[in-house]
């Protein structure tokens, strides 16, 4: 009994591993394979015909996917950085400071974890097309500037950051903004990590938006590259489908293995106070 109780849970953790990688392993195995196995429901990793030159030859060369790649790297790293400054300073105000109103501005930013992209997104299409930005990485970028779940996320992380540290670093002259960039963030480099990781895996995959203010292809991201590529394809070659789709998928797997420590730590200190 008391081995089954050891054993039950790793056993619910592999079972749960299993489901989630199972999409990447079938996308991995159909882009090596022969457009005649494609269907073929067997799990076998080694195909009879062995075609991923051919498929990943095809992804590459008939759509400029290093330009897609290119493209999600500015916009990503774009608008993280810009989430960031904008970030930073209003969770360690709300965390660290005194002020009227705080409690009233923290519920309004939990308040705004609730409300879609998709409510937002008539305003906003409008208002760069009457300004002209459409087609452009600002339209891309300009929605997620704010990010509401990092101000959440590093207000959580900077609560538990000690304020003897905080007075003391004021007695020796330090500003506000010293304290917040210098001390307190460099403390919650975990939280950091994690919102790094979130936000880029999210705006990476985003095809939504890109889809609504961009036609040009030469600056569509990742996703929307897939669906010109989709297009050019037809739907029917499926292994250089998922060829493509493995392309832009690696950088992100390799972004959470790189950060996986800091990203699970960030996870879990957040509500730690």
């Amino acid at each position: 009994m008391l081995r089954l109780r050891s054993t039950a849970p790793h056993a619910v953790l592999a079972l749960g591993a299993f489901v989630m990688l199972l999409p990447f392993y079938w996308m991995a195995l159909t882009s090596i394979r022969s457009p005649a196995e494609i269907f073929d429901v067997s799990l076998w990793p080694i195909p009879e015909h062995f075609d991923a030159a051919d498929n990943y030859a095809r992804a590459i060369g008939q759509v400029p996917m290093a330009r897609f790649m290119l493209n999600g790297v500015i916009v990503c790293f774009g608008i993280l950085a810009v989430q960031v400054l904008t970030a930073v300073p209003m969770a360690y105000a709300l965390a660290k400071l005194r002020f009227p109103g705080r409690k009233l501005l923290l519920t309004l930013i939990i308040g705004a974890l609730c409300v879609p992209m998709q409510a937002l997104a008539l305003p906003l299409f409008v208002g760069l097309a009457k300004a002209q930005l459409l087609n452009t990485y600002f339209a891309m970028m300009a929605p997620f500037f704010l990010s509401v779940f990092a101000v959440f996320l590093f207000h959580q992380s900077f609560r538990s950051y000690p304020d003897e540290i905080i007075e003391a670093a004021r007695i020796d002259g330090f500003s506000e903004w010293e304290i917040c960039w210098g001390l307190v963030l460099r403390g919650s480099l975990p939280s950091l990590a994690a919102f790094a990781v979130f936000s880029l895996v999210a705006h990476w995959n985003d095809l939504y938006w890109p889809m609504i203010v961009v036609s040009d292809t030469n600056l569509a991201p990742p996703p929307l590259g897939m669906l010109f590529f989709s297009d050019v394809e037809s739907g029917a070659n499926y292994g250089a489908l998922m060829a493509g789709a493995a392309i832009i998928t690696a950088p992100m797997v390799l972004c959470f293995l790189l950060a996986r420590r800091h990203f699970i730590a960030g996870i879990t200190m957040t509500g730690v106070k």
